[in-house]
């Protein structure tokens, strides 16, 4: 049997997590799929993978195998880029993950920016805002928000995504703007679940204080999406990532409610698997997330407004 390419299979299986999706992107059918997967298990003599009526997963083997096959697998990409006729000799499948409001708004240029430089490259980006290890997530790079926990990963710093307390004029207008962070409290809060759980709200001065104000919590909801739009139509107050409201409040649409007091905003990081060495593909694309993403999530306040003039009217050319 042709090992490698079986192995293709097995690995995109276990990323996709559902045999027919597998197939779908392999241009293949599902029994032919299963059949190579059972094949495989076969040649190598140990069941690889758990398979019930809707998913898939991996069994201790199987993920050890997982883990050996992409080393393999980026290794051929390698050995192909090495006598490639293309420009660059860059190729392959890139698999990325990115937290939702990361993902939706500022990645999609970038990833152009990265098919224009390596049109060899396939791209795959999955949405997700938990911070898990990209060996588990079954990806090349992970762009993940927040504190770092312990893994089996390579960290780089790409920037520091700012939050804002923000309302529509429209809501101003009809219920006044808070004047210090007790006032928070009369105002109606929308959140996105998850965060602000305990019911407050900290925010720090100029002197880097902190002030822990109460909140309430008038809509919650499961993605960031809704609480723009609620706040856009002047629902309540709330606290989004600043790059995807900059268009906003750029425009006036949103406004940055106690602008002498800041809300902590979230490290961003490009998470690898530990790998030695690093596929060139994988480097190629994080060396143009390292040049992108820092200035794309600049804060809107220190963009000269030259620059606030060229990102408006690139918004409104989409």
């Amino acid at each position: 049997m042709d090992v490698l390419a079986a192995m293709r299979i097995f690995v995109r299986v276990v990323e996709r997590g559902n045999l027919s999706r597998a197939a779908k992107d392999l241009g293949l059918g599902q029994p032919t799929v299963s059949d190579r997967i059972e094949r495989l298990e076969r040649h190598l003599g140990v069941k690889l993978l758990l398979r019930s009526t809707r998913a898939v997963s991996c069994t201790d083997e199987g993920s050890l195998f997982y883990q050996k096959s992409k080393i393999v697998l980026d290794a051929a990409d390698e050995a192909h880029a090495a006598v490639s006729p293309e420009a660059d000799g860059i190729r392959g499948r890139i698999r990325l993950a990115a937290p939702h409001g990361v993902g939706e708004v500022v990645l999609p240029p970038i990833l152009a920016a990265i098919r224009e430089r390596h049109p060899q490259l396939r791209l795959e980006l999955v949405l997700n805002d938990e911070l898990i290890d990209p060996v588990t997530e079954g990806v090349d790079i992970s762009l993940r928000l927040g504190q770092l926990v312990d893994g089996s990963f390579g960290a780089h710093r790409l920037g520091h995504v700012r939050r804002v307390l923000v309302a529509s004029p429209a809501y101003i207008e009809r219920h006044g703007a808070p004047r210090e962070p007790a006032d928070i409290v009369a105002h109606a809060f929308v959140r996105v679940a998850g965060l602000f759980t305990d019911g407050r709200l900290v925010l720090r001065d100029g002197t880097n204080a902190s002030h822990s104000a109460p909140i309430d919590v008038a809509i919650g909801v499961s993605h960031w999406r809704p609480v723009y739009e609620l706040l856009l139509g002047g629902a309540g107050i709330g606290v989004l990532q600043e790059p995807v409201c900059a268009d906003a409040l750029a425009r006036g649409t949103l406004v940055r409610l106690l602008p002498g007091y800041t809300v902590p905003g979230f490290e961003l990081h490009a998470l690898l698997p530990v790998t030695r060495p690093v596929p060139s593909k994988t480097r190629a694309v994080l060396t143009i997330l390292e040049a992108h993403l820092p200035r794309a999530i600049e804060p809107i306040a220190d963009v000269p407004a030259a620059v606030r003039t060229r990102r408006d009217a690139a918004l409104d050319a989409r």
